[in-house]
């Protein structure tokens, strides 16, 4: 389940070109050599919002998506994505879906997503040939045509789905069941991506969220327990081997892809501070336990 008493900003996406040796003003530069962040904000705040960032001096811009749409972002942005030539940023109490132009920022739609007037609170990306894979909390994936950019499908799954991640013709979902609490969910929903239906759940530990592939099509899901006296725990599911299912020698909140390897981060949301692995999924081993330095950071949220 998300935290709404804390501003966040998670690096998601990371454009990077050739140096300028003058770097234009950053809102009237093509995204190239920085970084996009998005800032969470707080619940029912409304103050979500993008930043960019220059790679070449690190000059900051905040408020980059007012800049270039002259309106706010909105409530809660919980994810932003790079597929093709356009970039997809997720405001989940809004309840909508923000297209941006990859190379200049320039907005292209806005999608709404709400059911019959009620808001879908959607949580996730994910992409696959031409489609986006939305995780919403109402129970369902949507399928949006990255051309048309509209809802061509729902595909119902689990309580309040989150993490998603593609490995061969399926996709893996998260369902947390978090606003349920204290019944929340432990499923895998598999969703066949060539007739976009649910073939079966794999139970993987309580409250899963994170899920991430491996470059040999393995599924990793971080299952978070209750926060408790139910532990996290790091599931592996052996695609290639009949869907095996391994828990991990070690914890994690949450965890990214760098090259075929994965950083997997600790976070101590009590005293603050974290820790982050460097696990290589290859060998299944861990081959650095203290691979950032983190004594500077308050609380540990993303990679």
């Amino acid at each position: 389940m998300r935290s709404i008493n804390l501003i966040v900003c998670t690096f998601l996406i990371v454009l990077v070109s050739c140096k300028k040796d003058k770097p234009e003003p950053l809102v009237d530069a093509t995204l190239s050599n920085g970084i996009l962040v998005l800032c969470e904000g707080l619940f029912q705040q409304n103050n979500a919002s993008i930043s960019w960032i220059s790679a070449a001096n690190e000059a900051v811009e905040n408020g980059f998506f007012e800049a270039k749409t002259a309106r706010s972002l909105g409530d809660t942005g919980n994810d932003m994505q790079r597929y093709g030539g356009k970039i997809y940023i997720v405001v989940n109490v809004s309840s909508t879906v923000e297209v941006m132009d990859a190379l200049t920022f320039a907005p292209i739609q806005q999608i709404q997503m709400t059911a019959n007037g009620t808001s879908k609170q959607p949580r996730s990306l994910a992409f696959n040939n031409g489609k986006v894979y939305v995780s919403c909390f109402d129970g369902f994936v949507d399928v949006i045509d990255t051309t048309s950019l509209v809802v061509e499908q729902r595909i119902a799954v689990g309580l309040n789905p989150e993490g998603m991640a593609v490995s061969g013709s399926y996709l893996y979902v998260a369902n947390s069941g978090g606003l349920n609490t204290p019944t929340m969910d432990s499923t895998l929903s598999v969703i066949d991506l060539t007739t976009h239906t649910e073939i079966s759940k794999i139970t993987v530990g309580l409250n899963p969220g994170a899920v991430l592939a491996d470059d040999q099509g393995d599924i990793y899901v971080i299952a978070r327990g209750n926060y408790s006296t139910v532990p996290a725990q790091v599931v592996r599911i052996g695609a290639q081997s009949g869907a095996s299912l391994d828990i991990l020698p070690f914890t994690g909140s949450g965890f990214a892809k760098m090259g075929s390897k994965f950083l997997i981060y600790q976070s101590n949301f009590s005293g603050g501070g974290g820790n982050v692995l460097l696990f290589d999924p290859l060998s299944e081993s861990v081959e650095n336990s203290n691979y950032l330095k983190l004594s500077d950071v308050a609380t540990l949220y993303g990679i």
